[in-house]
């Protein structure tokens, strides 16, 4: 347990960050989602929920994409690397408002953010997408799950994951139906390298 504990502590760190999810596929589930889930189109406007260090650029097409994470080594990070195609800025979900901008983005992420919030402020997350939205623009997202069909080892390393509100799937999806009318789910088991169950959901309003 200290030398999860130990590893937890290290992902506060950008280049620690990078690299562990690396060793574990991460890049190409990151593609995956990408290119199979979101495909965003050229020009799209991206707003991206708890961005990181805003890695899922690497494998999306010239958006124009905004990005916000409450870890200021996060955005330091990100905007070293992709400052020159792209706006980041640092911000909590609990209190982040786009009032001017609000209705102007096609595409919303939120990539392993959900499991980070407890029910409030997922709440407030996902309001914050719907309202970003234009009325034809689609919500992502991805988190690890509970769900009947896995593994006692996938149960096992969702239960000691960084995330501290895994959910059933239901759970997942009976907080986006507050604020999206369509909400299309999709599980995977084969996006990285450990034992992992994933729910990948798009919605719309």
């Amino acid at each position: 347990m200290q030398f999860l504990n130990k590893i937890i502590s290290f992902l506060d760190i950008p280049v620690m960050y990078r690299l562990f999810f690396r060793l574990i596929g991460a890049d190409v589930f990151r593609k995956v989602f990408a290119t199979e889930y979101v495909m965003a189109q050229p020009s799209d406007r991206v707003l991206d929920i708890g961005c990181g260090p805003g890695d899922i650029l690497n494998y999306l097409p010239a958006v124009n994409y905004t990005g916000f994470d409450i870890s200021e080594k996060y955005i330091d990070a990100a905007k070293r690397r992709f400052g020159l195609r792209a706006r980041f800025f640092c911000g909590d979900v609990a209190n982040t408002m786009l009032e001017e901008e609000n209705g102007t983005f096609d595409v919303v992420l939120a990539t392993g953010v959900l499991h980070h919030l407890d029910d409030e402020r997922a709440a407030k997350l996902l309001a914050l997408a719907a309202h970003a939205l234009k009325p034809r623009g689609s919500f992502f997202s991805y988190d690890g799950c509970f769900i009947l069909e896995q593994t006692k080892l996938e149960r096992w390393v969702l239960a000691h994951d960084r995330g501290k509100y895994i959910r059933p799937k239901d759970e997942f999806v009976r907080l986006a139906r507050r604020h999206f009318t369509t909400v299309e789910t999709y599980i995977r088991h084969d996006l990285v390298l450990v034992p992992y169950s994933t729910l990948i959901m798009r919605c719309a309003r």
